[in-house]
């Protein structure tokens, strides 16, 4: 079975391509690869705690590598830093990532250039697929994903620490992706088929940042109701 690393952000969309990658046991995964902002200790964008981040990882029994970045990093840093890890997973025999993107071609395009100077590919096992469809398939299939961070540019912060199912799907606003894949929310999945056992884990505090960025703290330990 062919190895690969797998770019997880501890998300909705990650956690689906991650099912379905599992469910065609084609790949080995190798590891999971997050970038971690260094001021926060918390994942890039999403918010999530590095302590919840360990968790998943440990209920998926899948090893962890962190990518640590500056508060603002620049894509060069990025760039750079990720370049090393790739090249270290290359000498072991390691030749593709798979991500969780569905329909962003720049996104994608960017992903495959910066792999292919270094002979590598990506694999997108959710590309094109219907996003409401994706959306409403988390709780079909026993996922429970926590949003942890709105675009208030995009979407009102009400909807941040929110459990996304067919009540949250319902009230999102025309224009607004059911997967949020034009960055209108970013998830916590505390559950689901592909995990061991939950991540247990309590609503904390939410805070606006960057006068634009409405986050909600998953803490770990006690287990959120309902």
């Amino acid at each position: 079975m062919e190895k690969a690393l797998f770019s997880w952000s501890g998300g909705k969309d990650g956690a689906l391509a991650l099912y379905e990658v599992l469910k065609a046991a084609e790949y080995q995964i190798a590891a999971l690869v997050t970038t971690v902002t260094e001021t926060y200790d918390r994942v890039s964008m999403h918010g999530i705690r590095r302590g919840l981040l360990e968790k998943q990882a440990e209920s998926l029994g899948i090893p962890l590598e962190i990518v640590w970045i500056s508060n603002h990093a620049s894509d060069g840093e990025y760039e750079a830093k990720m370049t090393d890890l790739l090249r270290r997973y290359q000498a072991a025999g390691v030749a593709t990532v798979i991500f969780g993107d569905i329909f962003l071609e720049d996104l994608r395009r960017y992903r495959e250039d910066n792999l292919a100077k270094l002979g590598m590919k990506g694999v997108f096992p959710l590309w094109k697929r219907d996003t409401r469809a994706l959306a409403r398939s988390l709780s079909a299939l026993g996922f429970r994903a926590i949003t942890t961070c709105v675009d208030t540019q995009k979407l009102d912060g009400r909807f941040a620490g929110r459990t996304i199912d067919e009540q949250f799907l319902a009230e999102l606003p025309d224009g607004v992706d059911p997967c949020g894949e034009n960055g209108e929310f970013h998830s916590c999945v505390v559950a689901g088929p592909i995990f061991q056992q939950p991540i247990s884990c309590s609503l904390g505090e939410k805070v606006l940042r960057d006068n634009r960025f409405y986050y909600c703290d998953l803490v770990p330990g006690e287990k959120i109701e309902g």
